[in-house]
């Protein structure tokens, strides 16, 4: 095993990635307290909510009222995933510093996921990035199905790293390489990230595991391997995609900080902070988290 890194960035996604795949609708109120229970444990980027479709995701259609109503720290930014102008636009007006968009390295994925192809979604994106660079927001790139598709199944790692450049090359700052729906494994962590650092620095690019397997803490420990310093994480364990069935939930960022505690590594997160977040969501949800380490958690 290489050297591992002596920090991490977690990116916590569990205010827009947990809660869009969650069927009860969580009351405004309770989302901006969430992310303020996160801004308190020390995250230093918290993923706010989607400017989003209401009809394709009834659960963010509040993003709006969300970012009018959390206290924002100095320092740590919230962020937003916006998938054409008309979301840029409403987030733009929601005071918003930092937007996400997402592409897929899945053909079929990208059609039912938002109704384009690959190269309509870039040429979107194209437009998404130029009138937010104008405006002074960085953007971040997700791409999804990097280790794998609820539809096509295997998807090259050269394909990945195809997409990830193409990404890169519309001005996004980091690419999030995504497994989607939780079937990668340790294996597969180097090979993809070989061909995607072909194309673009390690160091602006960031890993997004699903737990759907159990193997997402394996994953992040080959990720760390290698040398990537930034991941995705939800707390609790909450989310899944709405539109890639299997799609269990996130890596859950309690276990994660638990993993990276006992390596030594530093965050700048409190484990007990983000347990008592998860733990405040967890009562406005009709089913328990499945952290593992918040199970266990006194």
């Amino acid at each position: 095993m290489n050297t591992l890194p002596g920090r991490v960035s977690i990116v916590e996604v569990g205010p827009r990635d947990g809660l869009q795949n969650e069927k009860a609708i969580v009351a405004t109120a309770d989302k901006i307290a969430f992310v303020d229970r996160l801004t308190a444990a020390g995250h230093s980027t918290i993923e706010v909510s989607a400017f989003v479709s209401p009809k394709r995701v009834p659960q963010m259609a509040d993003a709006s009222e969300v970012f009018a109503g959390i206290a924002r720290r100095p320092g740590v930014r919230y962020t937003a995933l916006v998938p054409n102008q008309a979301g840029l636009e409403r987030a733009l007006a929601a005071g918003v510093s930092e937007i996400a968009i997402f592409a897929a390295a899945s053909e079929t994925f990208s059609q039912r996921n938002i109704n384009q192809s690959i190269d309509q979604s870039l040429k979107t994106y194209a437009a998404v990035c130029g009138q937010a660079t104008a405006a002074g927001i960085r953007v971040r790139g997700y791409l999804s199905t990097c280790f794998g598709c609820p539809f096509e199944g295997a998807v090259a790692p050269s394909q990945v790293a195809r997409v990830a450049a193409r990404l890169f090359e519309l001005g996004v700052f980091e690419v999030s390489i995504s497994d989607t729906i939780g079937v990668a494994h340790p294996g597969q962590v180097a090979r993809v990230l070989d061909a995607v650092t072909k194309q673009i620095p390690l160091g602006q690019t960031a890993l997004h595991f699903h737990d759907t397997r159990g193997t997402a803490l394996a994953n992040v420990l080959a990720g760390l391997d290698y040398g990537v310093t930034t991941f995705d994480s939800s707390a609790g364990g909450l989310g899944g995609c709405p539109f890639a069935p299997g799609a269990a939930g996130n890596l859950a960022t309690e276990d994660l900080l638990y993993m990276l505690d006992g390596l030594g590594i530093e965050t700048g997160v409190s484990l007990d902070r983000v347990v008592e977040s998860s733990r405040f969501i967890e009562t406005r949800l009709d089913h328990r988290l499945p952290s593992r380490y918040l199970q266990t958690a006194k």
